[in-house]
């Protein structure tokens, strides 16, 4: 049960003081700082208004912290849900993105619970390369519009589309609204430079609204845009869950799990990087399923560990789950005490921040590096990025790692060998298995040695192999000691061999045969205790006794 012992109470068994409760304290409101307009412009990225990515911080945050399996994991709304959240809102509407973040959560939970939290981690890095940036490129594109204040109702959702009403619309570039996106842009990317430990997008904000209110600009606010924007933690309620709904929004549901999964573990592989602790997977991802069902609850948005955050709180010195959890409650402060002046924030402020956002999330290096990599991975890493930008990302998610798996089973199908001549296996001498396969081999015995994870990618060369000799001997070797692994089509493939030797009236000897693999082939029945099956320890054994065999048919 260790593994799903949330980290909240393991700190707590080695002891709390009061000035571990000082440090998490100042971590928390420095991340609550970064989150307070991130969480914003995400949600207005999404599609919903700006106080559900406050609820969502609040909430999820929370529960992430309280009940995961990271000693520093902050989480809430993240860039990796924009376009899922904004074509679930757009297709089936909010009620519609709660049915699917409460599903999100069960498979969440159930994934934690069955311990998948370990195999998240054979993602393919071009693959969450991929996506990544088709996202980035997504959500800048989402904020030209505000960016530029242009002219423009309700511009296409598809990426070229957009840009084509973008361009036709390009004429009605509003100056003011311009000038205050690239003031708060280079603001951010100043502060970013000259002063990394300031608060660089709360700054930019509040200078922003501090200019177009002094000046009375002509520019789009958060409250001009969402007037009717609720200004405190609505009760919790569940939305209305329907059979049909659920078949309708499963699709979206398991993109959302798969999202929050791979980058909650990603997070938390990151933290422990830089903390030298080990976060609990499984502990992780249940933490996350139950902290989305409570955002759910109180009509907030998909959660998640987010990367960033999590390291900020890090470089400020947070020591336990606590310093998560007070970012969510200085957060609730503000929604409860200062949510009012969210009014006076430019949209085009809220898009430079977007803008920043997405060119970290692009990881600009590793898309690089990953295009000089083999052109395997370099395909798996473009057509993935290609396929979320201009098509959809569960399309996307879905054929670059089906492509990266069947481009992993072709290089791994080239490392396995099926032979039966004289060249040498470089096994250990001490088993006998460095002798040539074929010297001193008796007249009517014949040998195949097979190197390598049989699975289905390759299990059809051994019956090749045996084909091409042309005759049926009376007894034949099979060499299995460089076999580490037999999956069902490995095995299948060494049934069906020896059925067709004995057919042929051939016995069988296998040697050096490995503990998966001779449990995997003792399922299918096929043991010592099997006629005309022989099992023995190495090669020089077999050897031995297939001798014995040839004078016996002889006699």
């Amino acid at each position: 049960m260790h593994s799903f012992t949330p980290k909240i109470i393991t700190t707590m068994r080695e002891g709390y003081n009061p000035g571990l409760f000082k440090a998490d304290a100042i971590a928390g409101l420095t991340v609550a700082i970064v989150a307070l307009p991130l969480s914003m412009a995400l949600a207005i990225a999404s599609g919903a208004s700006p106080d559900k990515g406050l609820i969502t911080a609040v909430i999820a945050g929370f529960m992430i912290s309280f009940l995961g399996g990271s000693r520093v994991q902050v989480g809430g709304p993240t860039g990796a849900f924009v376009v899922v959240v904004f074509n679930v809102i757009a297709q089936h509407g909010y009620d519609g993105l709660l049915v699917a973040t409460f599903m999100a959560g069960l498979i969440l939970i159930a994934a934690g619970a069955f311990k998948i939290g370990r195999l998240i981690k054979f993602i393919p890095h071009p693959v969450v390369t991929g996506f990544t940036a088709g996202i980035a490129v997504i959500i800048a594109s989402s904020q030209v519009k505000d960016f530029l204040g242009l002219t423009l109702e309700n511009p296409p959702s598809e990426f070229l589309p957009k840009w084509q009403a973008y361009f036709g619309a390009i004429s009605s570039v509003h100056v003011a609204t311009l000038m205050v996106g690239l003031g708060a842009l280079l603001v951010i990317v100043a502060l970013r430079k000259f002063a990394p430990k300031l608060p660089g997008f709360l700054i930019a904000l509040i200078l922003a609204a501090a200019v177009v209110a002094l000046f009375k600009l002509p520019v789009d606010t958060i409250g001009a845009r969402f007037p009717d924007m609720p200004t405190t933690i609505p009760m919790p309620s569940l939305p209305d869950v329907t059979w049909a709904r659920m078949v309708e929004l499963l699709p979206s549901a398991f993109t959302i799990a798969f999202l929050a999964g791979i980058e909650a573990l990603l997070s938390a592989v990151v933290a422990d990087g830089m903390t030298g602790t080990r976060h609990r997977s499984n502990q992780e991802l249940i933490g996350q399923g139950i902290a989305n069902l409570g955002s759910v609850a109180f009509g907030g948005l998909p959660a998640t560990g987010a990367i960033a955050r999590t390291a900020t709180n890090i470089k400020a010195g947070a020591k336990t789950p606590v310093a998560g959890m007070m970012h969510a409650l200085f957060i609730l402060a503000f929604i409860l005490f200062g949510s009012n002046l969210m009014a006076y924030v430019p949209m085009a402020a809220l898009a430079a921040i977007l803008f920043v956002v997405a060119w970290g999330m692009c990881e600009i290096d590793r898309f690089i590096a990953l295009l000089r990599m083999p052109n395997s991975d370099r395909a798996v890493l473009l057509l993935t990025f290609g396929l979320t930008v201009l098509v959809d990302l569960t399309v996307a998610i879905g054929v670059g790692v089906t492509l990266a798996s069947l481009l992993f089973m072709a290089r791994m199908s080239e490392t396995v060998l099926f032979d039966n001549g004289n060249a040498p296996d470089h096994e250990d001498e001490s088993h006998g298995d460095d002798l040539d396969q074929r010297d001193d081999l008796p007249k009517g015995v014949e040998v195949f040695r097979i190197s390598g994870p049989v699975f289905f990618g390759v299990a059809g060369e051994l019956l090749d192999a045996m084909r091409k000799i042309g005759r049926t001997p009376k007894v034949i070797i099979l060499r299995m000691r460089l076999v580490p692994m037999l999956d069902a089509s490995g095995v299948t493939m060494i049934e069906e061999f020896i059925g067709q030797a004995s057919v042929s009236g051939a016995k069988i000897i296998l040697s050096g045969v490995q503990p998966q693999p001779k449990k995997m082939l003792a399922r299918i029945g096929l043991s010592e205790d099997t006629a005309g099956i022989f099992f023995e320890a190495d090669y020089a054994a077999a050897l031995d006794y297939a001798k014995q065999l040839t004078e016996i048919t002889v006699h």
